[in-house]
């Protein structure tokens, strides 16, 4: 978990009105659930948006083991007694600032529940432990996010908490915008970003066959990164764009015969 305040607005490339639908959230006091493939730019989006509007931003990475506590807070000790420490879901009511719970999912179901109060027009954070009950700002908010695609029925987000939130989907980028945030974020010339994003669109198309999760956005630019910086191409292209995907060997192999015919 971390608070980041932005020095200086993150590059991100808008796909199309997600940048006004956030305004509008905000502005609103809405809260707003983001759905999207792994590495398709919820992240950046999301970072992008807290230093436009100059907010400081508390991302929480959802996981198994995340419980209520971790959200709003717990009593520790030192070696003074007993005292009482916020959680991120709590300093940012206090502060104003946008909290971002990322891969919300992944949490135990009891755990969301404590989102409930604060995503109805009660917009309030009962802290049981110390009998508090925060009123949110106008400032605050509330981000969501997580990839449908790799639900399950134990990992799914119940309809009682996805209707509480504006919605919106989140995809790839089309082709031209993804070369464009390519030689945005790298030093790659545009002949081999253009031959990158192709490689990653003939990959996407296998994805229901022989992968649990598509090239994403974020591999080419771990790609475009290492080619830059002069690492040889097909190197780099297994190294960041074929490994993070399979351990399976035959499936590497198949991949590699992909960026052979595309790049070699």
């Amino acid at each position: 978990m971390n608070k980041q305040k932005q020095d200086k607005i993150p590059f991100y490339k808008p796909q199309g009105n997600e940048v006004e639908l956030f305004e509008h959230a905000y502005n609103n006091q809405l809260p707003l659930l983001i759905k999207g493939p792994t590495g398709c730019g919820k992240t950046r989006f999301i970072r992008h948006m807290a230093a436009k509007l100059d907010r400081p931003l508390y991302t929480v990475a959802c996981h198994d083991d995340l419980t209520a506590a971790d959200l709003v807070g717990r009593h520790l000790i030192n070696d003074k007694g007993t005292y009482w420490c916020d959680g991120p879901l709590t300093k940012a009511v206090r502060e104003g600032a946008i909290c971002y719970l990322d891969e919300v999912v992944e949490a135990r179901k009891d755990t969301t529940v404590v989102l409930h109060p604060l995503t109805d027009d009660r917009r309030i954070l009962p802290i049981e432990r110390t009998g508090e009950t925060l009123s949110a700002p106008e400032e605050f908010m509330l981000v969501t996010s997580y990839n449908p695609g790799y639900q399950n029925l134990l990992k799914g987000m119940k309809p009682s908490t996805r209707q509480r939130f504006v919605a919106m989907s989140f995809d790839f980028p089309d082709v031209q915008t993804e070369i464009f945030v390519l030689l945005a974020e790298t030093d790659l010339d545009k002949a081999t970003a253009e031959k990158l994003v192709g490689l990653a669109t003939s990959m996407r198309a296998l994805k229901d066959h022989d992968l649990e999760e598509a090239a994403s956005t974020r591999l080419l630019i771990y790609t475009a990164t290492l080619i830059a910086s002069g690492m040889p191409i097909l190197d780099a292209c297994r190294a960041a764009l074929v490994e993070p995907l399979t351990d399976d060997q035959e499936t590497i192999d198949a991949l590699m015969e992909v960026v052979n015919a595309t790049l070699g």
